[in-house]
């Protein structure tokens, strides 16, 4: 990376599946990529818990999980809330960059809503998954084929980082340069006031 402006970043939210998956492959990632985050001294925030690939440091987990233990205790600091969009603004807020692991609907959830969000101009942090096995092959295939079908702009499709090993995704995150819409760049979204300091999404014309 010699040449190019290394972006700081002390925490990255993961968002990962629920369960394990098929391939030994996705959990012997995950727990690569908690190694590469503690060597780099890169702080985690993920959902909570501890099913599947989820893992460890700062869990936002919704009340209603915690309910029978449905999820198990989550490793490290726990922070509760009540719903799933509330967990989502906060996983915003705290983290610094975004990696999104094999996972299924939830996960694919999350992951479209930060690079929404990004495209929105609500947050430029970087966004990437970690291609495992080819996992998101299909994904971002995808997400190429709404690029020729003009869905999706050139500039957008940048927002999407892909790398197959977990040192090369934090240095793709971290070398990351946002170039926001100049249309969407104008739009101007407002904190809010309230108590517990959420942010407010409403649109500012």
């Amino acid at each position: 990376m010699e040449g190019v402006s290394v972006r700081k970043i002390k925490k990255i939210c993961v968002f990962c599946g629920a369960n394990s998956g098929k391939d030994v492959a996705f959990v012997n990632a995950a727990f690569h990529l908690g190694e590469v985050l503690g060597k780099r001294k890169i702080d985690l925030v993920y959902g909570g818990g501890k099913l599947g690939l989820m893992g460890q440091v700062l869990g936002i987990i919704p009340s209603a999980f915690t309910i029978n233990n449905l999820v198990g205790e989550t490793c490290g600091k726990e922070i509760k809330v009540a719903t799933m969009q509330e967990r989502l603004v906060m996983m915003m807020e705290l983290s610094d960059a975004f990696i999104a692991l094999p996972g299924g609907f939830g996960t694919l959830e999350e992951l479209f809503q930060m690079i929404s969000w990004a495209q929105l101009n609500i947050h430029n942090k970087p966004i990437g998954v970690l291609n495992i096995n080819g996992f998101f092959n299909g994904l971002l295939s995808f997400v190429d084929h709404t690029v020729k079908q003009e869905f999706i702009t050139p500039r957008a499709r940048k927002i999407l980082i892909s790398a197959t090993t977990a040192d090369e995704l934090v240095d793709k995150l971290q070398a990351f340069r946002f170039e926001p819409d100049p249309a969407l760049s104008k739009l101007k979204w407002s904190p809010s006031s309230s108590q517990k300091e959420k942010l407010d999404l409403t649109l500012r014309l």
